[in-house]
């Protein structure tokens, strides 16, 4: 079940829109919509928070990036006045090709006005998805601490973060801004990711294409696929290749919008863009007149960049 809004934001809008093209990269360091695929794969995600440090909200990043030879992640905090990103306090740790001390540590950065925050993590028992996925699943934390409180506490392995860092949960907890993620494949791209800025659950989200990379049909299809049901059935998609339909993710409303133009028109090595943002549009809201989809706003959006491989 599903509803076409009226209106389709153009992906690049509610990309600066959400705050997640600030710094923050992904498979090639372009968040373009168009472009080849890198000749050396990186999939990589991004996540930004903005969570409250002595007092004021700052926006963190968290980037976890891997290819054939090199995983790290970076963390980077804005300092307060800068507007380049390059002046971001931020630490990178390479996991890979020198695994051993660098998967426990410790950095305290300068986030400029006298303020500092130590940053804290332990990825030594980190378990990662069978997926392409470079972000662990699970069994690791990464803790950033300001003024004895944990002002960001990433993965599952909390009770040994608060243990080691002695310092206490903040009394606000950081809100996930939007989230980026990179994938590669022929004819299916799979990702795993929340549909809700403050919800727990991660939904399980499938792309596919017809035809695989490489092939020649008449009338090219697209489904995705949110917990194994399929919400979206595009056809005829050399003619809808751009477009944005309201689908119902259990049943709170989610705007999935799109971009194939270059998957269709450009070959393989070229990606397609995809944003899910929960919440219906202001237009179907109104033209349920209370009793249809009803929804709080949200500026929290999940962006997806596939890439079509040979």
């Amino acid at each position: 079940m599903h509803k076409r809004s009226k209106s389709c934001e153009p992906y690049r809008k509610m990309e600066e829109h959400a705050g997640c093209s600030n710094g923050a990269t992904s498979c090639d360091d372009s968040a373009g919509g168009g472009g080849r695929a890198p000749s050396s794969a990186q999939c990589s995600t991004v996540s930004v928070y903005l969570a409250k440090i002595r007092g004021a909200p700052r926006l963190v990043t968290a980037v976890w990036s891997k290819n054939l030879i090199n995983q790290s992640f970076t963390v980077s905090i804005d300092r307060p006045g800068d507007d380049d990103a390059a002046a971001s306090a931020s630490h990178k740790v390479e996991l890979k090709p020198w695994p051993f001390w660098s998967k426990k540590g410790s950095k305290a950065l300068d986030v400029g006005g006298g303020d500092r925050v130590d940053m804290f993590w332990d990825l030594r028992g980190a378990k990662f998805a069978a997926s392409s996925s470079p972000e662990p699943a699970g069994g690791y934390y990464v803790a950033l601490v300001s003024d004895d409180e944990v002002v960001l506490l990433l993965g599952d392995s909390k009770k040994d973060a608060y243990k080691r860092t002695k310092a206490r949960p903040s009394l606000d907890d950081p809100v996930l801004v939007c989230r980026r993620e990179s994938v590669f494949g022929r004819r299916s791209f799979a990702a795993r990711a929340r549909l809700d800025a403050r919800g727990s659950k991660e939904h399980d989200i499938v792309i596919e294409c017809s035809p695989a990379a490489g092939t020649i049909v008449r009338d090219p299809e697209m489904w995705v696929t949110v917990d194994g049901f399929v919400l979206l059935h595009v056809k005829n998609l050399q003619w809808k290749f751009r477009g944005n339909e309201t689908v119902l993710v259990g049943q709170a409303p989610v705007q999935v919008i799109w971009d194939v133009h270059d998957w269709l028109f450009a070959g393989p090595g070229s990606q397609a863009a995809f944003a899910f943002k929960p919440g219906a549009p202001p237009e179907i809201q109104e033209d349920s007149g209370g009793n249809g989809i009803q929804s709080e706003g949200t500026d929290f959006c999940f962006f997806l960049q596939a890439w079509r491989t040979e």
